[in-house]
Formats: structure tokens, sequence, C-alpha cells
């Protein structure tokens, strides 16, 4: 890498299939690891959470966005986190969180991880910038 390379958290707080954010996010993530910067993070809040979620069925002729992104995130490395305050509202657990509160499945995608908002906060020390993609509205 060069010495301008930047290093980029990106903060997704839009779902797929209700806005444009997710996929926004993931071209942008393409095209900055092409032009030769890093991803330090994906950081999912709010509503972004849904695209951590392995029960994600969309039809057979549209996109599986959180397949996508997890695609993307295991052949780069890059880790992705759910906030766990906003997965746990929005019905969206791990083994850890299903057991502890006795839920009867798990559906949280792999490789996406869930976590507190001290990811986000790390992410915005030890990256050169940090991108917001919310929902339009």
């Amino acid at each position: 890498m060069s010495d301008t390379s930047e290093t980029f958290t990106l903060v997704i707080t839009g779902a797929p299939y209700s806005s444009q954010a997710p996929q926004t996010a993931l071209g942008f993530a393409k095209a900055a690891i092409d032009a030769g910067h890093s991803i330090d993070r994906i950081f999912l809040y709010g509503d972004g959470v849904h695209l951590a979620s392995a029960l994600c069925t969309p039809p057979s002729d549209e996109t599986r966005w959180p397949q996508e992104w997890a695609d993307f995130l295991e052949q780069h490395s890059i880790p992705g986190i759910a906030c766990i305050a906003s997965a746990l509202r929005r019905g969206l657990v791990n083994d850890t969180e299903q057991k502890r509160y006795q839920l009867p499945a798990a559906n949280l995608l792999h490789p996406f991880e869930i976590a507190g908002l001290g990811e986000w906060v790390e992410g915005r020390m030890t990256s050169t910038r940090t991108l917001y993609f919310h929902a339009g509205g």
C-alpha cells in the first residue's frame, strides 16, 4: 500500500431490502480495497443488524445481501460486528445469547459477531476515517 492509503470503519444503519445502505456500503468497500485502502471493520447498528441474519431469504431472483457481505468479509478477513443492543431488540442472536435467554435458535450469519459499542469506538480510534451508511428518509 502507498503512503496515501487509508483505513476505514464502515457503520451501516439501514436494513437490506428496505434501504440502499448495505448495497452502497459494499460497493464502497470493494472500491476501497481495489484502490489499495483497507477496511478495519464493519459495524452494524440499528436496523443495519438485519444484514447479519442467517434467516434472510429474498426471492431467488434477488441478491442475498447478507450472504454477499459475509462472503466479502471472509474473503478479506474483515470483522463484521452487529451491535448487541440493536441485535437483541431485533431478534438477532448468536449461540451465547440464545442460551442466555433460553431462545429456541440462534440466527447470526457467519462470520458476523455480536459485540458492544466498544467495537465502534475502537474502530473510530484505529481507522483514518469512519463512514456511515444510513437508511434514507
